[in-house]
């Protein structure tokens, strides 16, 4: 798997935005970014296959069973996007980008296998289209599951969380602060501003 899809779609002599990266940990990693584009979503990334798989959830994920969040699945990212927190200029994403949570995954089942194993559960369940996964975060903790929605539209899935320890009605995304940096969308667009200013 690459990311020539989306290294098609920038334009790196203006954005900041990172366009390659090799994961070094032995963890798989996952990352939800904030993203104030036209439209305010989150965007869900799982490694697997030392990129990032993601999804657009235009309300963000939800830690109540009984809510399943819209995901519609868009192109790899590359790895060291897991990081990217900024403002893209122009063009494809404009907006800003907050890291709103990052962390560990593994798969639901096979969480004592080696990294090679995990990942190799997680993309049999991604071609299938039902992935289950443990996310180990700083805001979103326990089991959810990606699955693909029979839509005509190939790319639409629904975000589940699993009943667990972790699951709550309390609405996760009234944290609104970056796990990076610790600022607002707000702050963080003031801060590239400021440095562009100076």
């Amino acid at each position: 798997m690459t990311h020539l899809r989306f290294n098609s779609k920038r334009n790196f002599k203006e954005s900041p935005e990172p366009k390659s990266g090799k994961p070094e940990r032995d963890s798989l990693r996952f990352v939800v970014q904030k993203h104030d584009a036209s439209r305010l979503h989150y965007d869900f990334r799982l490694e697997i296959d030392g990129v990032l798989k993601s999804w657009a959830v235009p309300k963000g994920p939800s830690t109540d069973p009984d809510i399943k969040r819209l995901a519609m699945e868009v192109e790899d990212h590359p790895f060291d996007y897991r990081s990217f927190e900024g403002v893209i200029p122009g063009g494809y994403g404009a907006g800003t980008v907050m890291v709103w949570d990052e962390g560990t995954c593994e798969p639901a089942e096979g969480g004592d296998e080696d990294k090679t194993t995990q990942n190799k559960r997680l993309r049999d369940q991604w071609k299938e289209g039902k992935l289950k996964f443990i996310l180990k975060g700083q805001k979103l903790k326990g089991e959810f599951v990606l699955v693909k929605s029979k839509s005509s539209q190939d790319n639409v899935w629904l975000l589940i969380k699993v009943t667990d320890l972790y699951a709550s009605k309390t609405d996760i995304t009234k944290k609104d602060k970056s796990v990076l940096s610790g600022k607002r969308l707000g702050e963080i667009e003031k801060s590239n501003q400021d440095r562009f200013n100076k």
